[in-house]
């Protein structure tokens, strides 16, 4: 008898773990502790307003960083599985596109298991629409690994039926970077004891299936030397939304990991930026 079928090809959770554990196969703890060193610098030279509330629980707060009084706004969502990081670790990212005179905010969320994956999405959500009714520039949206899969569920979000005053358009264009689009593997996965995941929330949080009518242009991202299943999950995506006559391109980083993929938005020389710049303007 051939073993059952959890996702896909994989039939145990070994498997999965292999796919989707980042941590494997590169120093991911030296990552981090960049992550956080470029940070801390950015926040020592760029002007910024530290712990902006945008919602009424204690997590639900962002770091801005400003260029001008009418600059465009990129919107960052972090990674870490849903159940890690923090905004702080990511600020490094304002760096790029400050230079650019594009305004940064970086968003912080609740973490699993203290909430679900659905109240995530909602405050991230809810950090758009009061960022729509603060400033005055054009909204657009990045994220990382689980913050590419919050960009996927922003884009999937129907603003003007579910959030009062915010157009459907109100996010203009949009970068995943190496992004979780499909749910499906998660509840065999190591992660499941801290993202409890029911298999409603997998079906009504991939965005891979939930694809908006119209959308602004989406940009997807990747490392080379990321997991074949980290970068199907982003050629499944691209796949779809070109089919659903939606624009969007792949931008490929052939020599880049899951936590190098990132840092292009910290240098506004970089291949990455210049293209995230691209399309906010």
């Amino acid at each position: 008898m051939s073993p059952r079928t959890l996702y896909r090809q994989f039939t145990s959770q070994t498997e999965l773990d292999a796919q989707y554990d980042t941590s494997r196969g590169t120093p991911a703890a030296r990552h981090l502790e960049r992550f956080q060193a470029e940070s801390a610098r950015a926040r020592a030279e760029l002007d910024c307003r530290l712990g902006v509330p945008y919602g009424p629980t204690r997590a639900e707060r962002l770091d801005h960083f400003p260029a001008g009084a009418d600059a465009p706004l990129l919107v960052f969502f972090h990674g870490g599985y849903w159940r890690a990081r923090s905004a702080r670790d990511f600020s490094f990212v304002a760096r790029g596109p400050v230079s650019a005179g594009v305004s940064v905010a970086v968003v912080e969320y609740a973490l699993c298991p203290q909430v679900s994956v659905s109240e995530i999405v909602r405050q991230c959500r809810a950090a758009v629409a009061w960022l729509h009714g603060q400033c005055h520039g054009e909204i657009h949206v990045a994220g990382h690994s689980a913050g590419g899969h919050l960009v996927g569920m922003l884009l999937a979000t129907e603003w003007e039926a579910d959030w009062r005053n915010v157009p459907d358009d109100v996010i203009r264009s949009a970068c995943a970077i190496s992004g979780l689009f499909d749910l499906a593997p998660f509840p065999y996965t190591w992660l499941q004891p801290a993202l409890q995941l029911t298999w409603e929330e997998v079906v009504r949080l991939s965005p891979l299936h939930h694809l908006p009518q119209r959308a602004g242009p989406l940009l997807v991202s990747y490392g080379g030397r990321e997991t074949a299943e980290l970068r199907r999950q982003s050629d499944d995506l691209l796949a779809a939304w070109r089919a659903h006559d939606l624009p969007g391109e792949l931008f490929a980083q052939p020599d880049a990991d899951h936590y190098t993929a990132v840092l292009g938005l910290g240098d506004p020389e970089s291949a990455l930026c210049r293209a995230v710049l691209r399309q906010v303007r």
